[in-house]
């Protein structure tokens, strides 16, 4: 009582100072001397003296809100040293939960300026907006002639009379990293002798040209080839002949990946060339468009298919593919030259007519073309004999050759006569995406936004991962290295990181997280995720041993035997997780619990135990809120001998806690939960003694509702189904109601596959061929409602926690449609949100799309992907859909939200798998339901193309996304030595920043082995302030995006700091003594950084 009598004064002088300093400060710009300086242009002079006084009012309340700011981290410092631990839960006499009050302060000091970004104040506005194209486009799908999708070209021949028109063919050839063979087998069988050939091919004559795309592949082959090729595949592309194109790990898809596989991709890749090539990088946000229907060379010539596949000189007679049109390609002699010539022409003119200037890109390639020395002959003769021709002939005003991406739009600036890298005037700028898309007809590609969604989610298990283990083991190494320990700490795990991240890299292909390769290769994928899962725990765990070890010097790594276990294991690569069992004793069993994330979190963290006697304590022995709970294997048995304990914790960012379990008989022990079982078709109800009581029920008839301090959610108690949800403090429920539903597929020849979706109209209303079983758990940390259906299981949980656990529903649905036949299983949510036809998905998780309900396209059409989040909005609430997987989403009616949860398909939609969807799991999807209340501010920003999260959505994705990780310490006996929690940051980080990653770099030498600097990479995220933030019991502040990195790291320093482009190829400025580094919202910054 003492001590929080000390920390109020104490806290309360502070702020006094604080108080008197901004008066102070504005005093003295009262009486500043520039008032009475000038005289003569009376009101010039006073207005610039009104504007002096205002800028600096603007900068005193700047740095009085870093006062504040610096004042409530003292007192929160404070408050965390007097009364750190959770006060612990008690029943009420009408018997509710109830959590004592927060010890600890919350806040949320979010600073004006940071609320300008959302409004649109900045930024260019765009001359097309995507949005406003959907809504002016009719749709109407006419018959465009030889351009099916397209109109009638024409042209006049003298147009290039004045201005030459200027041809770049670019030879490339498309590999997929996986599809129809596996990585490996594509490699054997194909992409190493196109590399091979390249090689030898390009040597041949200086004007050739190539570019390549996937370094998976081009390292694979690397690793395999002699010095001396390597010299000549150096020179190439340093003479221009041979260009890596992106440079990512692969070609990722652009619907379902993360932003943080994206750019982890694009760094593996790069770092690659860096290392191997040595080549010059530049990086443009110029777009080239292809118009026509295919990147194959019938379809990328001009507008006519049936002329351009005669240019394609591997369909020569005689060869394994002809051209569908019946019109072969004919080889090029002195006779037919320009008949030939003046052919493909013309095709390239009225190519060029779509264009904003005369210079034409045409690529020459298709899926692993050029895997054998003829077709380069064939194609690069003939062609080059081709140019020849056209370039000799004055007349016909044209200059062609053979080019790379490079060279192509080095001419096009050149042409528009400006430097490389600047806006090009008179080119439009864009702004919106281009889903969803359909390749001919009705024929929309939205299935694959779902198509195998347990991948889709082992990806994002994976990826948390190799985030968390990234940050882990820089700071472990970081650590040792400070303290002389490195050559004692597992370096080689390096060499596992490096492997993960190739395989999380290899996934992001876009026939691998798409869910649109043949089984075996998704088998493949599958194995690899799974074995670099199991690598990144073992990081994991190596990492966080030598952080909690109270001395240091104790630390001994014995590969044979983890100091600490996993928390799940998974038996194969398409299984779900099985959590670890952790055996009590009378002695201490001690926890050793991971949060990921760069802020700290109370969070509930669930351990399975193997008694019902059991006591949680804080590594200072101090009693945690602890809720006991049965262990479900069933709808209706419980797993013997195993329960489930859940404790409150507070969590360090980025950081170790380490918690104690005891088996106790007595007090402190974990409370338990009440269980009431609804049993469709049982009349009496019956008391199943237990050590956690199940009371069991005939199915109810009334509602069910779970309330915490923050909400009061309400299910139907026959269907276990969400009903309603109304927030603390409002009179009003918000109906937000949950049903499953059915899509199967269209009767006629063209039907659903992985790719597309061809739904039979309308869903229907699933209906299971009994009632569910449903099972309702009340505790005092959690309470949750569970539905037992026969193809989904769905539990929505409720934590009874302060803060941003406790501020939005966890929401599981456990799908298993194996045994049906073209079924489409989708969640539906009806709320009384007036949306209309509005509704908003995220791309990439990085930032958010409006979309339309288009009436006059087909319901398949307005489906669109959802790697993070989807929301509706009207005036008064937001709701928003968290998801912690990739799947396909849209609203197809006001207040709707609908998402599909997994597609079970016996056919082949003909887009070249050749096999459908028939290899599906059981798979977990999981979501978080987060209703916000707008305030009158945000509706000014309803009518303009561009919307964010608040800043509690923000944090609601990352908790869902990056869950705490509990490792128990391995041995029971003899006690372990003295652990102790370890927190990494010394300051609290804005909460508006994220740490995307932390990620040590390979060393020169060798490049299994890390070196001593690391890319730091952040982003500061783009968020609405408009909906309303009160109570909402976390801490968060804002700073205006400055952050000082060189205090940041407790114990650790900030050796050097240089900022650098996005994937480390060049520095931005030079590197400068200051550690504290600024970032607008949205950026994402990448430092090189030295700790130690």
């Amino acid at each position: 009582m003492k001590l929080k009598k000390q920390v109020t004064v104490c806290g309360a002088a502070i702020f006094c100072v604080a108080v008197f300093s901004l008066y102070l400060m504005l005093d003295r710009v009262q009486h500043d001397p520039a008032r009475h300086q000038s005289g003569g242009n009376f009101p010039r002079s006073q207005i610039s003296v009104l504007q002096n006084r205002i800028e600096q009012l603007e900068q005193l309340l700047e740095e009085n809100h870093e006062i504040i700011s610096h004042i409530k981290d003292s007192v929160l410092e404070l408050t965390a040293h007097a009364e750190g631990q959770p006060a612990l839960p008690h029943h009420t006499s009408n018997g509710s939960w109830v959590l004592p009050p927060e010890s600890r302060p919350s806040f949320l000091s979010v600073s004006p300026q940071d609320c300008q970004f959302a409004l649109g104040s900045k930024g260019q506005s765009p001359d097309l907006q995507m949005l406003a194209v959907y809504s002016l486009l009719p749709f109407d799908n006419q018959d465009g002639g030889v351009w099916k999708q397209g109109f009638d070209i024409t042209y006049e021949p003298n147009e290039w009379d004045a201005e030459p028109l200027q041809v770049f063919v670019v030879p490339h050839s498309h590999n997929d990293p996986g599809w129809i063979k596996t990585f490996d087998k594509y490699y054997y069988d194909q992409t190493q002798h196109i590399l091979n050939s390249m090689v030898l091919k390009m040597q041949e004559d200086p004007r050739r040209r190539f570019i390549w795309s996937e370094i998976s592949f081009f390292s694979k082959w690397w690793d395999n080839i002699s010095a001396q090729k390597r010299a000549v595949v150096r020179r190439l592309v340093g003479n221009g002949q041979l260009e890596m194109v992106t440079g990512g790990w692969v070609m990722p898809d652009e619907a379902n990946s993360h932003y943080f596989a994206m750019i982890d991709q694009l760094i593996e890749g790069h770092q690659w060339l860096e290392k191997n090539i040595d080549t010059d990088s530049s990086t443009d946000i110029f777009c080239h468009m292809m118009p026509f229907y295919s990147y194959d060379v019938p379809h990328t010539c001009g507008p006519d298919p049936k002329i351009c596949c005669q240019f394609d000189f591997k369909r020569l007679p005689g060869g394994r593919i002809n051209c569908p049109w019946k019109v072969p390609p004919r080889a090029i002699t002195e006779a037919n030259v320009a008949e030939r010539a003046q052919l493909l022409l013309d095709q390239y003119r009225k190519k060029s007519k779509l264009y904003r200037s005369k210079v034409l890109l045409v690529p020459l390639g298709d899926d692993f073309r050029y895997d054998k020395p003829q077709e380069w002959d064939a194609q690069f003769l003939n062609y080059q004999r081709i140019f020849d021709f056209l370039n000799s002939q004055p007349n016909l005003h044209v200059q062609a050759q053979f080019g790379t991406l490079s060279d192509y739009f080095d001419a096009l600036y050149k042409k528009v006569g400006i430097v490389p890298g600047m806006k090009p005037p008179g080119f439009p700028v864009l702004s919106g995406d281009f889903f969803s898309y359909a390749d001919r007809e009705d024929h929309y590609w939205t299935g694959y936004y779902t198509s195998r969604p347990f991948y889709k989610s082992l990806d994002r298990v994976l990826e948390a991962h190799l985030r968390g283990a990234e940050i882990l083991f820089s700071l472990a190494l970081a650590h040792a290295r400070r303290a002389g320990a490195d050559g004692t700490y597992p370096l080689s795990d390096y060499a596992l990181l490096s492997n993960a991240r190739r395989n999380l890299a290899l996934f992001q292909h876009h026939d691998a997280i798409t869910g649109t390769a043949k089984e075996a290769v998704a088998v493949d994928y599958g194995v690899r995720l799974l074995h670099s899962l199991t690598n990144l725990k073992h990081i994991i765990i190596n990492a966080a041993h030598y952080l909690v070890l109270g001395d240091k010097d104790t630390y001994h790594h014995d590969p044979a035997a983890p100091f600490l276990s996993m928390d799940d294991t998974r038996p194969s690569q398409d299984s779900l997780p099985e959590r670890t069992v952790v055996k009590v004793d009378v002695s201490p069993r001690f926890l050793v619990v991971f949060n990921p994330l760069e802020q700290e979190r109370l969070s509930v963290v669930r351990v399975l135990v193997n008694s019902p006697h059991v006591r949680v304590l804080s590594e200072e022995g101090q009693p945690l809120p602890a809720q006991l709970s049965a262990h479900w294997g069933s709808d209706t048995d419980t797993v013997p001998d195993i329960y489930q304990v859940s404790v409150l914790a507070r969590l360090p960012a980025l950081g170790l806690r380490v918690l104690q379990l005891h088996k106790s008989f007595e007090g402190h022990a974990a409370l338990q939960s009440s269980v009431r079982l609804y049993l469709p078709g049982l009349n009496l109800p019956m008391r199943r003694q237990e050590p956690v009581p199940v009371h069991v029920l005939p199915a109810g008839a009334e509602d069910v509702c779970l309330e915490n301090q923050h909400l009061r959610a309400c299910f139907s108690g026959r269907s276990g189904l969400l009903q309603s949800i109304r927030r603390a403090g409002e009179e009003r429920e918000q109906r937000v109601s949950s049903e499953f539903l059915v899509y199967g597929t269209r009767a006629s020849k063209d039907k659903s596959g992985a790719y597309l979706f061809l739904p039979d109209g309308e869903a229907k209303p699933y209906a299971p061929n009994d009632l569910p079983v449903v099972r309702v758990t009340e505790g005092p940390l959690f309470s949750e409602v569970a539905s037992y259906y026969q193809h989904v299981q769905t539990v929505v949980r409720l934590y009874n926690v302060p803060g941003v656990e406790g501020l939005s529903l966890d929401v599981s649905c456990l799908v298993d449609i194996r045994d049906q036949i073209n079924m489409e299983l989708a969640l539906r949510f009806s709320t009384d949100i007036d949306s209309e036809d509005t509704f908003f998905t995220d791309l990439n998780g990085f930032q958010i799309q409006p979309r339309r309900y288009q009436r006059k396209l087909p319901l398949q059409a307005n489906f669109y992907p959802m790697p993070t989040m989807a929301y509706i909005q009207d005036r008064q609430s937001r709701l928003t859909l968290h998801t912690a997987q990739a799947l396909g989403v849209s609203s197809l009616g006001s207040g709707q939200l609908e998402v599909i949860l997994d597609r079970r398909l016996i056919q082949d939609d003909n887009r070249g798998l050749g096999q459908g969807l028939k290899d599906n799991k059981r798979t977990c999807n999981r979501f978080r339901i987060l209703l916000e209340r707008r305030t009158a501010a945000s509706q000014a920003q309803d009518g303009r193309p561009i919307s964010f999260p608040s800043l509690l959505s923000h944090i609601t994705s990352v908790h869902l996304n990056a869950e705490a990780l509990v490792m128990p310490v391995a041995q029971e006996k003899p006690a372990p030595p003295p652990l102790r929690s370890f927190t990494p940051l010394s300051t609290t980080l804005p909460c508006d920043f994220h740490i995307l990653n932390l990620r040590m770099l390979q060393a020169e030498q060798d490049e299994s082995l890390p070196s001593a600097e690391a890319a730091l990479i952040l982003h500061r995220k783009g968020f609405d302030c408009s909906l309303e933030a009160k109570n909402l019991g976390f801490n968060c502040t804002t700073s205006q995006g400055k952050l000082a990195l060189g205090s940041l790291f407790q114990g650790l320093e900030v050796g050097s700091l240089q900022p650098t482009s996005l994937t480390l190829m060049y520095p931005l400025g030079t590197a400068s003594n200051s550690t504290n580094i600024h970032l607008d919202p949205m950026e994402i910054a990448t430092f090189r950084i030295r700790l130690g």
